[in-house]
């Protein structure tokens, strides 16, 4: 079996935004974000541009339009604060913490944002996200590391982003109360699998978004929507015959 010594590509033309939706506001230590940032020091060992957004620091209003402050909210830091580095990504990873089974509330407020501006277009005409590649990375105490990844990446894929394989990592300790993530003791930086993963979803984004990158990002026939509301149907025959 041959094994490279040296990545395929160079990276270093690429830009990744990090999104933690931790409960806990800074300066408080998050354990999501000691899990991210190892795949942060990997990306930026490659040259990659990364931008890291902790999400309950901003005033985000919530919703799913673009500006909220056109629909009732005094604030909304979602236009200029968070969506331009977004907007610049190839990349974005988004990371949280389980509680209850589930992503936290701040995780789908931050979605719910996403959502928000996925009837934009982007330069081809087709939707906003097309192009763009995205990861996710959970910890926990409890159950559902899977859950939460599924959740995220089906979300991130709906509304256009690129999934690679393996795109998500998570660290969850023994359930019920015990040590986290960055805890000593926990056992969490040393362990090999999510290690493991952690190092495989890092690489499979820059792989990815490296090849969209390259290849202009996704052809633009058969997803257009202006061209669909004109009338063009892309080979697909509403009526057909059957036999």
């Amino acid at each position: 079996m041959t094994q490279r010594t040296q990545p395929p590509a160079r990276y270093d033309d690429l830009r990744a935004v990090f999104i933690n939706c931790t409960l806990k506001p800074s300066p408080e230590p998050s354990n999501t974000q000691g899990l991210m940032d190892r795949g942060i020091a990997l990306m930026r060992a490659q040259g990659v541009t990364v931008d890291t957004v902790r999400f309950i620091d901003h005033d985000v209003a919530t919703g799913v339009y673009p500006d909220m402050r056109e629909h009732g909210w005094a604030t909304d830091a979602w236009p200029e604060e968070i969506w331009p580095l977004v907007d610049a990504a190839d990349i974005l990873v988004v990371g949280g913490p389980i509680w209850l089974g589930d992503n936290s509330s701040i995780t789908r407020k931050l979605i719910e944002r996403l959502y928000s501006m996925s009837g934009l277009f982007n330069s081809k005409g087709q939707y906003v996200y097309y192009g763009k590649t995205g990861g996710a990375v959970i910890t926990g105490n409890e159950d559902g590391v899977k859950h939460c990844s599924m959740s995220i990446l089906y979300s991130l894929q709906h509304i256009g982003f690129t999934i690679p394989p393996a795109a998500d990592s998570g660290w969850i300790g023994a359930i019920g109360p015990g040590p986290s993530y960055l805890d000593p003791g926990s056992g969490g930086p040393e362990s090999d699998f999510t290690n493991r993963n952690t190092t495989f979803m890092t690489w499979n984004l820059l792989h990815t978004a490296r090849r969209l990158k390259d290849a202009g990002g996704l052809p633009a026939y058969g997803n257009l929507r202006g061209a669909w509301n004109d009338g063009e149907r892309f080979g697909y025959d509403a009526n057909p015959e059957y036999r």
